[in-house]
């Protein structure tokens, strides 16, 4: 077992809570890991007018992995404009770290049970450099009446062959060997074509991977009425960000969902976050649930190469379901006492 340098970015409202209760149950693995905190997020940029400084990134670059809590400013403040923290510090850090997959397993929660959608155990694979996010387009004529903005998707064979490949490599290692791929490939012609046609492509690589193809808009219809249909989807960059939303909400609440940014070529360190947000109104009091967090944390420790200890927190977030008037301290200290007696 080696020992692990992982960078801490809190963040903001809960950020900070839940990644301590994850830091508390990796140790609970037995894993050695040395951790730095990193003052990144909404607080800061309102202190200092900063986002990440070039000689942070250069530091985040040395670690073997990143753990995020969750950044943004409190719900109707203006201090930090929109798109400020999502450009200067999480896409650039998908960017420069070039952390290309986003990964994002959904699994109904004991506390839920079988939510009203059904059961649910599946993963999205969302390509994370390229797509719409990648800023290209501009405007000519801004702020007249004659106005043009135009948003492009960028999308090229690299990064969609890689993205699809590593969807079909996951695939290939679960029980029900199934993956879907989901676009609008009826309207969007081009990217969507090269998207298709990567897709069968490598499938060719992959015969004891069954395949299929939905719509986006198909897919939104199909996750809510059957979302046990799905094992692995792969999409791009913006349909993956909303449907993982969306994935979130028929398996219990973004609340729990976790998500792994993977550079699957470790060049750099992965990035590691639940999805849901800071929630400043309940921050301080105990009440965030950090399940997403540590399923996040075990996420981190599956990349590092550390299964058994990911595996072992997997199990025990599959059985616990917290008893109501818990603090997110308790349960973390909950989770970590199991985790630690199933060593």
């Amino acid at each position: 077992m080696s020992r692990y340098r992982i960078a801490l970015i809190g963040g903001d409202g809960i950020g900070p809570e839940v990644v301590a209760e994850a830091i508390k149950v990796v140790a609970a693995t037995g894993v050695e890991v040395d951790t730095t905190s990193y003052d990144l997020g909404a607080a800061r940029y309102v202190r200092t007018g900063e986002v990440l400084p070039e000689g942070v990134l250069a530091e985040l670059k040395g670690y073997d992995a990143i753990m995020l809590g969750a950044v943004g400013p409190a719900i109707g403040s203006k201090e930090v404009p929109s798109g400020i923290l999502e450009r200067g510090l999480l896409l650039k850090l998908r960017f420069d770290l070039d952390l290309y997959v986003n990964l994002r397993p959904f699994v109904t929660p004991p506390s839920v049970g079988d939510s009203r959608f059904g059961p649910v155990d599946f993963v999205v694979i969302r390509e994370n450099t390229e797509g719409t996010y990648a800023g290209e387009g501009g405007f000519l004529r801004k702020g007249t009446t004659a106005e043009v903005a135009t948003q492009g998707s960028v999308n090229t064979r690299f990064g969609v062959e890689r993205c699809v490949r590593f969807a079909f490599e996951l695939a290939a290692q679960r029980e029900r060997k199934h993956l879907t791929l989901v676009h609008k490939t009826n309207v969007l012609t081009f990217s969507g074509d090269l998207w298709q046609r990567t897709f069968d492509e490598v499938s060719q690589e992959f015969p004891e991977v069954s395949v299929a193809y939905n719509h986006v808009d198909a897919a939104c219809i199909y996750m809510v009425e059957s979302p046990s249909r799905y094992d692995v989807v792969v999409t791009d960059n913006l349909f993956g960000d909303i449907l993982t939303d969306l994935a979130g909400a028929v398996s219990g609440g973004i609340g729990h969902a976790a998500s792994a940014n993977l550079n699957p070529a470790r060049t750099g360190p992965s990035l590691f976050e639940p999805v849901h947000g800071a929630a400043h109104d309940i921050a301080g009091t105990g009440k965030a649930n950090p399940s997403a967090a540590i399923r996040s944390a075990g996420l981190m420790l599956e990349f590092l190469g550390e299964r058994k200890a990911a595996d072992t927190i997997f199990s025990v977030l599959a059985e616990y379901a917290p008893e109501p008037g818990l603090t997110t301290s308790q349960i973390g200290d909950a989770i970590a006492e199991r985790v630690s007696n199933a060593n």
